[in-house]
């Protein structure tokens, strides 16, 4: 078994939903009590939004650079980051790496693909719906994004940043973040991606009528499976 390393803390409610579905993918996997071999670091996340909240986006990419590096010289063989936002400054961690990164958007475009799906909804925080980085990923895979409005992406990006990361669950959240995915169905999307690995604390597949994309359970699968080749 090939050792991962976790970057995450991201947030940290997100971050140990993605340590247990590991586990549990390679226990599945192998039997008995096997479990992933991880090493994890975890970062203060007011320190990473702070920078987010500033546009300091190339500090941000040079902070998880340094601590995905940190993880490789400790003897992982691949890296994991925990968090959809945070792709954003892929490029620099994986600059700084000479063991792959495992990116978040390549097997949930992969399970859109076996789905037969190309136009899906993205859902997430402002900078993963408004910046280029996500969608252009997905249209790597032929895949189209669609996002809801300005005013809706707003309310989602407090109901991230203000519950969610926190731990809280607010049913009239949920209501309002099924209405938005309900607008975009509506508008051609054949699917949804849980673009944040937050909302899939809120949002759960039964929840809608589409076929369903928890990018937290696609991408600890693939990182689980990564290990396990």
């Amino acid at each position: 078994m090939k050792k991962l390393g976790l970057l995450g803390g991201m947030s940290w409610e997100s971050s140990i939903h993605y340590e247990s579905l590991i586990h549990r993918h390679v226990q599945a996997t192998l039997g008995g009590v096997h479990s992933a071999d991880l090493i994890i670091r975890s970062v203060d996340f007011a320190d990473i939004e702070a920078l987010q909240a500033q546009g300091a986006w190339a500090e941000a990419g040079e902070v998880l650079a340094h601590e995905a590096s940190t993880l490789e010289k400790a003897g992982a063989e691949a890296i994991v980051l925990c968090t959809n936002t945070m792709h954003k400054v892929a490029p620099a961690i994986e600059k700084a790496l000479s063991v792959p990164l495992l990116h978040i958007v390549d097997p949930t475009a992969a399970a859109i693909a076996r789905a037969g799906l190309s136009t899906i909804a993205l859902i997430g925080t402002a900078y993963t719906m408004e910046d280029p980085f996500y969608s252009d990923r997905l249209a790597t895979h032929q895949i189209e994004s669609i996002t809801p409005d300005k005013a809706e992406r707003d309310e989602i990006q407090r109901i991230i940043y203000d519950e969610l990361v926190r731990g809280i669950i607010s049913d009239t959240s949920r209501t309002f973040l099924l209405s938005a995915i309900a607008d975009l169905i509506r508008k051609g999307a054949q699917g949804v991606i849980a673009g944040c690995t937050e909302i899939e604390l809120l949002v759960t597949p039964s929840d809608v009528t589409v076929p369903y994309f928890p990018t937290t359970e696609l991408h600890a699968q693939a990182a689980a499976a990564w290990a396990l080749s």
